[in-house]
C-alpha cells in the first residue's frame, strides 16, 4: 500500500466531514465550484475565524495565557487544512485552493513556533501579526468565489 493511500485512509477515518467531502462529485472541467458550504471547508472557516479572533487579542509581552489550548486548536486546524488539500487533490479540482491549503497547513506550526520563541515583545508582536494574517487568509481563500483555471 502506498504512503498516499495509507494517509488518505487514515484521514478519512479520523473526521467524518472528510469522508463526506471526498464523496462529493468530481468537478466538471472548466466549471469552477465553491467548496465553502461543504462541511469540511465550513469547519475550516469557523475554526480559523475563532482562532483569528483569539490571536488578535493576545498581548505581545509574553507567551499568551491559554497558549497551550490555542496551539492545540491551531494544530488541529492545520490538520484540517491538509485534509482539505488532500480532498481537492483527490477530486482533481481547484489547483489554487488545493495548494494554498497545503501551504497554510505547513505554515501554521511555523508561526506558532515563532510566537513561542520570540526573544522580545517586538518580535512576538510581529509573529502574532503574521499568525493572525495567516488565519484570516485561511478564511478568505476558502470563502472566495472560485475562479476558472488559467
Amino acid at each position: 500500500m502506498s504512503c498516499g493511500i495509507a494517509l488518505a485512509a487514515a484521514l478519512l477515518m479520523s473526521d467524518p466531514s472528510v469522508a463526506l467531502a471526498v464523496a462529493q462529485p468530481v468537478a466538471v472541467p472548466g466549471a469552477p465550484v465553491s467548496v465553502a458550504s461543504e462541511p469540511l471547508f465550513a469547519d475550516i472557516v469557523a475554526r480559523a475565524s475563532a482562532l483569528k479572533a483569539l490571536a488578535s487579542g493576545f498581548s505581545a509581552e509574553t507567551v499568551p495565557a491559554g497558549w497551550t489550548d490555542f496551539r492545540t486548536q491551531a494544530t488541529a486546524l492545520a490538520d484540517l487544512d491538509m485534509q482539505g488539500h488532500l480532498v481537492l487533490k483527490e477530486r482533481g479540482t481547484d489547483g489554487d485552493l488545493k495548494c494554498i491549503l497545503r501551504g497554510i497547513a505547513e505554515d501554521i506550526p511555523l508561526k506558532l513556533d515563532a510566537v513561542e520563541t520570540a526573544d522580545s515583545p517586538a518580535a512576538r508582536a510581529t509573529a502574532l501579526s503574521e499568525l493572525t494574517y495567516l488565519l484570516n487568509d485561511n478564511v478568505e481563500v476558502v470563502t472566495a468565489p472560485p475562479q476558472p483555471e488559467v
